[in-house]
């Protein structure tokens, strides 16, 4: 389990290195990379924090992902969590951030 970046998307904004709680993410020449895969707590802080879904979780197979990447949109009120499977379907699950830790 890990983040991976796409570099393709990233605008070097620096949101997600602030927002590590282990500070393995830096920018070099204006893109994000992370320090090694194999230190990422699996947190999701960066995922939520990138605002052009540059980052995302990669759920393994050895999870029970099948390979599937986990993408988030963060707003003042919710996070819309996006799940793209590898045969092209997508599953989405919202939360609301009020309501976030009430269980």
């Amino acid at each position: 389990m890990s983040i991976a970046i796409e570099k393709d998307k990233c605008v070097g904004c620096g949101l997600c290195t602030e927002a590590c709680p282990g500070n393995l993410l830096k920018l070099w020449e204006g893109k994000a990379h992370i320090r090694d895969v194999r230190d990422c707590w699996g947190c999701t802080a960066c995922v939520k924090e990138c605002p052009r879904q540059a980052i995302y979780y990669y759920l393994a197979a050895d999870l029970g992902g099948s390979g599937g990447r986990l993408y988030a949109q963060n707003n003042e009120r919710e996070i819309k969590w996006q799940m793209l499977w590898p045969d092209g379907s997508s599953d989405e699950i919202v939360t609301v951030k009020q309501e976030a830790n009430k269980y």
